[in-house]
């Protein structure tokens, strides 16, 4: 079909109709959180809470090809392309998974890899990570627990490590020809600086009442243009503001130099929060690609998804992951120009209204600190022909969800979209509710197809997964052409689990109206704490919400916060002593405003 389609797109540029060829060239895209068959955890299977997750990635490229490592998965994914990943279960591992792993490869000939949860154990290597064969080297390591196995060009050897809110980053010399055994003394590298630093600050939005240290963990190392910069997290990863930030060095041991513009990934806004704890590396084409954690934590502050975005080195050589509407459609890995940034497809299903087949349990959960959940159960709710109805699956909240009341094909959802649009994509996030799994389970699947009409009578199916084998909690669909619509259709047929759960439906586009005005009135004042600031705009008709834009000059506003419905916001995520440089645009289901001016703050 695929190629069909090429074909018809060949014959139009040919004789001259490129407005068609437009039109059935959808682009290549992906959208965070990544879509992959996450692993069920069982640190938590005692309690009989049952989630998964995927968290603290470690992503390498060797010979052409690409491995990703993540926490407690009992195995690892493969890919060519960065955006469809296969699950390899390897020979040997590590007897409860991996933790926060760490894997290198070294000249394309070995990949090393470690991570034991006992913080302790062989490094691992194979030059063939397809096979899932690895041999341990015959010495224990101690200390690799959130670590960072770092080989330079010399062949030298570096173990990097550290997970505290009090004790710093360290770094160790290693022996990579001598089964890794220890040469030198260890050394301290870099603590958090929360007097200094906003963002570090422990809490969601780095508030907390009584905690105020961080957590400084995740430790990884990109050598670029003879510099050594080294990235860390913190300063938790169940909050919105998990980051991850870098210091630069001469050598691979410092003397390291805080980063101005840092953090150097932050995503603390927008649908699926959290852009830390993760691993920098290159793809084929040498365009740089930042992998991290983003925090859902619905079921447990622990359930995590994975995220990939563009980074970048400027020309002061300051590194920066490009976040911007991070977790909406992006441009594919293999774009010529634009490879990560947004495709433009906006987000047409904001507020639409939701009627479900029945309803075992709706629910709104949210924390402001990392103590229990303040849980709402939504009292069950009919429209005027007696048809219950859902607020929870268009919110843009993924800590809010709907329960049916069974788990077959006579469960559906329909969603009444605010205007009609041209649809693209389609991201199903599922939820997790009582499954009773509690470990990398093989045969799992997501089955179900997908509806549009323009009218809610006439239906067209667009997705058919009836059969499919395909285990995808965050499924993102794209259309092989745009199908114009106001309605949406789920029909069930069956998901892991007791019953269909599901957190969100979102779906993608380009709507038919007027994207919104510029901003206006737009004012950021910092507070007496200079790590904080309050920003306030005139609210824009038509808006769905505002992405907040800021950086260390005009040309470097590599930072942003995406919100809805408000015209207000309070940040506590800057640098004491840094000047910032402020905008923002307006974005609704038709597109993005232009940016306001700019506005420094002192």
């Amino acid at each position: 079909m695929k190629d069909f389609k090429n074909i018809l797109i060949s014959i139009a540029l040919l004789f001259g109709f490129s407005v068609y060829a437009q039109e059935m060239l959808v682009p290549e895209t992906y959208c965070n959180p990544l879509d992959i068959d996450y692993t069920y955890m069982v640190y938590n299977s005692s309690k009989n809470i049952s989630y998964r997750s995927g968290a603290d990635p470690a992503v390498i490229e060797f010979r052409g090809e690409y491995f990703m490592f993540v926490t407690r998965s009992f195995g690892y994914w493969h890919s060519s392309d960065l955006i469809n990943w296969e699950f390899i279960k390897p020979k040997q591992w590590f007897f409860e998974g991996s933790n926060a792993p760490t894997a290198f490869n070294y000249k394309d000939s070995l990949v090393y890899f470690a991570g034991d949860p006992a913080g302790y154990g062989s490094i691992l290597y194979t030059d063939d990570p397809k096979s899932g064969k690895w041999t341990p080297t015959a010495s224990i390591t101690n200390n690799i627990q959130d670590s960072e196995l770092f080989i330079d060009d010399d062949g030298k050897s570096y173990l990097y490590w550290g997970s505290s809110n009090v004790h710093p980053l360290k770094v160790k010399m290693l022996n990579k020809d001598d089964r890794f055994l220890e040469t030198g003394v260890e050394k301290e590298l870099i603590n958090l600086v929360e007097e200094e630093h906003g963002w570090e600050r422990f809490g969601e939005n780095n508030f907390h009442p009584t905690l105020k240290e961080g957590y400084m963990e995740g430790a990884s190392m990109t050598k670029h243009k003879g510099k050594y910069y080294l990235q860390y997290a913190a300063p938790g990863t169940q909050f919105n503001v998990y980051a991850d930030a870098a210091y630069v060095g001469e050598t691979p041991v410092g003397p390291f130099t805080y980063m101005k513009n840092n953090p150097m990934s932050f995503k603390p806004g927008g649908f699926t929060n959290g852009a830390g704890h993760g691993i920098t590396m290159k793809q084929t084409n040498g365009q740089y690609w930042h992998f991290a954690t983003m925090a859902l934590a619905s079921n447990s502050h622990w359930e995590r998804r994975l995220a990939m975005f563009p980074t970048y080195f400027d020309d002061e050589g300051l590194m920066y992951s490009n976040t911007s509407y991070g977790d909406y459609p992006l441009f594919g890995p293999n774009h010529p120009t634009k490879a990560g940034q947004h495709s433009g497809w906006m987000l047409l299903s904001y507020k639409g209204k939701a009627r479900v087949s029945s309803s075992k349990m709706q629910i709104k959960k949210s924390t402001s600190t990392d103590d229990d959940f303040e849980i709402t159960e939504m009292p069950l709710e009919k429209n005027s022909e007696g048809e219950i109805i859902s607020k929870v699956l268009t919110d843009e909240s993924p800590k809010s969800f709907w329960v049916a009341e069974a788990n077959d094909d006579k469960q559906w959802v329909e969603i009444e979209m605010p205007t009609t649009g041209n649809i693209y994509a389609f991201q199903l996030n599922f939820h997790d509710e009582e499954s009773g799994i509690y470990t990398r389970t093989e045969g799992l699947r997501h089955r179900f197809t997908l509806e549009v009409s323009e009218d809610g009578k006439q239906w067209e199916t667009v997705v058919d997964r009836s059969k499919s084998y395909k285990d995808a909690p965050n499924a993102y669909i794209t259309l092989n052409q745009p199908v114009k619509g106001k309605y949406v259709r789920y029909n069930n047929v069956e998901v892991p689990g007791n019953n269909l759960a599901l957190s969100e439906i979102r779906v993608f586009g380009k709507g038919l109206g007027k994207k919104p005005a510029k901003v206006k009135e737009f004012k950021v004042s910092r507070e007496k704490d200079r790590r904080n600031a309050s920003l306030t705009w005139k609210p824009i008709k038509g808006a769905q919400g505002y992405n907040i834009r800021w950086g260390i000059a005009p040309d470097k506003l590599y930072q942003s916060w995406l919100i809805y419905d408000v015209n207000e916001h309070f940040m506590r995520s800057l640098d004491r002593d840094t000047k910032y440089y402020f905008s923002i645009e307006a974005f609704n289901e038709n597109g993005i405003s232009e940016r306001s001016e700019i506005i420094v703050l002192e």
